[in-house]
């Protein structure tokens, strides 16, 4: 006797929705995804308790007639593909008709729909995949469906759903997702009546829609885009939104692929690679990536619930996603540098009579914090013929080296140009506070600079330059330092060479394990030999897929940090005035090269809050 049978149609339904319907916010996906492919311009998700009690989905969509509103309870039955050639090119979100009669087989269902065309629609009752009821009925034109009691014949599936919150959160995720990848539809979505989300119907531009769905601070987004060839035809458009880099921990990345939301590990990675020296360690690029691509690009027929694809040009599709990122983070770079340099509306340019000038107040307590010093002007850009020199600190210094002491080689304020006065900004200095935070007056509020942070991240820059035109300079030692090497840094030694020799150390072969170190990178000159090569090994010899120029960058971002002046240093005035001064030349300004911001801003709006003026 045969051991194989086929299975009844009710089990094999109940197997596919083990697929298709994982949880409830499963049910909401697949139902929002017809809605959409029906052509909704305004869709309804009402939803009860975790939403095993109540599922409802009403979109204003093309509607089915009762012929249509029965087969779509068979298995595979479905009007998006007819063929095998459109699978290459799937254009709707659903395609593999599963969805409804897999839902059907584990909960009870209510259709109801009507085609704009019929005066009549048709409604349909099912209790876990049979149907109990048809009939027709009126109503407006469009589809509703009414899940209940999700899971209530599979207990054990039931039984693995987590809190009622957390299946709330990803339902909620779900219409979010959907709102963001269709900006033109309307969404209205409520749970046990209280409504969470209202969204209007072709009024949101991408942008708007994005500020809304995120909330409040969502307004500051860095604006992405970019556009390459796949073949000789067709573009790779990459664009989307994202949050700053110091945006909130909790905030999280979300992908769509020609309008699908997907989880993708490639386009994850690349967005992190673009933000890489402005994401603090253990965090996540939060925000909105929009990739659209020839359609039989991707495969989006790799995964049951469809929420990951396969690219056919892997490589591309990350490189792209880089230079986007990449582009986006550079523009956000200019529009702070405009915000925070900008002139000062007044055309003599004094500091506006709403703001406090520090010098009205002296320091008290004998050795106070906040070491208060009179408003100066940014201290002016070095002509040409004035040697492109400004003051030195002790500690590596803010002004150019010898290497670099060409004004054309730094970056030049905006409106200036060589041999002119660079503005003075709506900077003004105000004092140090705990030694560590430059404030400075804006023609709205307060700035607060960490010293340390923003000039790590100028030395990174410089140092960035100077590796990739290998002229990192070298600071020779007057005595030759002679080390011995383990095994594992003879291999470093031997695969990165070319890399090391570039960060500015000389090193040569002195026989067995010993290599004589013959220079270091200047601006780590009074730093030990042997933690210099330290830092460098341990960098070279971190796991990982990184190439070696990844990890010299990591070596650069070491050295800055070492170098640059330490919080708790004091600056004087002129010292201070002058990492300003490079700040509002430099391109990359924003943050350190771990991540962390650079500057604060207080608004008067803010300042008046806390003396309950605002």
């Amino acid at each position: 006797m045969s051991r194989i049978r086929v299975l009844p149609e009710n089990l094999a339904n109940q197997i596919a929705a083990g697929e298709v319907v994982e949880r409830p916010a499963s049910v909401v996906k697949e139902l929002l995804e017809n809605a959409i492919d029906a052509g909704a311009s305004q869709v309804t998700i009402q939803v009860e308790g975790d939403g095993t009690r109540l599922i409802r989905v009403i979109d204003d969509g093309s509607g089915m007639d009762q012929d249509d509103v029965l087969l779509c309870l068979e298995r595979h039955a479905t009007s998006k593909i007819t063929s095998l050639g459109e699978l290459g090119s799937i254009r709707t979100l659903g395609f593999r008709g599963e969805a409804v009669p897999s839902i059907a087989s584990v909960a009870r269902l209510r259709i109801t729909s009507r085609p704009a065309t019929e005066p009549l629609g048709t409604q349909v009752d099912l209790r876990f995949g049979r149907i109990l009821k048809v009939h027709e009925m009126g109503g407006s034109p469009g589809t509703s469906f009414e899940v209940t009691d999700l899971f209530g014949n599979v207990p054990a599936r039931k039984k693995f759903l987590k809190s009622t919150r957390t299946e709330l959160a990803h339902i909620e995720e779900v219409v979010k997702n959907y709102a963001l990848a269709r900006p033109g539809i309307g969404v209205r979505f409520t749970v046990d009546g209280r409504e969470l989300l209202q969204l209007p119907a072709g009024l949101d531009t991408p942008r708007s829609r994005v500020e809304r769905i995120l909330g409040k601070g969502s307004t500051v987004l860095v604006a992405v885009g970019h556009q390459d060839q796949i073949g000789n035809e067709h573009a790779l458009l990459v664009s989307g939104f994202l949050l700053p880099p110091d945006g909130p921990a909790s905030a999280r990345l979300r992908i769509f692929v020609n309008g699908r939301a997907i989880h993708d590990r490639l386009v994850s990675h690349a967005v992190n690679e673009g933000l890489q020296n402005y994401l603090m360690k253990g965090r996540g690029p939060g925000g909105v990536i929009f990739l659209r691509m020839p359609l039989e690009s991707v495969d989006v027929n790799v995964h049951p619930t469809k929420q990951e694809v396969r690219f056919h040009k892997p490589a591309l599709v990350h490189q792209a996603v880089v230079a986007a990122v990449q582009s986006g983070i550079a523009d956000y770079q200019q529009t702070l540098k405009q915000e925070i340099f900008r002139p000062w509306p007044a055309a003599s340019g004094t500091v506006p009579d709403a703001l406090i000038s520090a010098k009205s107040y002296a320091p008290v307590c004998g050795n106070p914090a906040l070491a208060v010093q009179e408003p100066l002007p940014l201290v002016k850009a070095p002509s040409a013929s004035e040697g492109a020199q400004s003051p030195v600190p002790a500690m590596g210094g803010f002004g150019p080296t010898e290497e670099e002491g060409r004004a054309a080689d730094l970056p030049q304020a905006p409106g200036g140009s060589e041999g002119e006065d660079v503005p003075h900004g709506r900077l003004r200095y105000l004092g140090q506070l705990l030694d560590t935070y430059l404030l400075c007056a804006t023609e709205n509020g307060l700035l607060a600079i960490d010293q340390h942070a923003a000039h790590e991240r100028l030395l990174f820059e410089r140092l960035k330059r100077q590796f990739a035109s290998k002229k990192i300079v070298r600071q020779t030692l007057l005595f030759p330092k002679v080390m011995e090497c383990s095994l594992e840094e003879l291999q470093i030694l031997s695969q990165y060479a070319e890399e090391i020799g570039a960060l500015g150390v000389e090193i040569e072969d002195f026989g067995g394990g010993s290599q004589v170190v013959k220079a270091v990178p200047a601006v780590l000159g009074r730093s030990p030999v042997e933690e210099v090569l330290a830092g460098i090994f341990a960098r070279f010899a971190e796991p990982g897929t990184g190439k070696g120029g990844v990890r010299a960058e990591e070596v650069l971002s070491d050295m800055a940090c070492k170098a640059a002046i330490r919080a708790g240093q004091r600056l004087t005035p002129k010292e201070a005035e002058a990492l300003l001064e490079e700040m509002q030349r430099a391109e990359v300004f924003s943050h350190c090269p771990h991540g962390r911001p650079v500057a604060k801003s207080f608004t008067a709006h803010d300042i008046k809050k806390w003396f309950y003026r605002g």
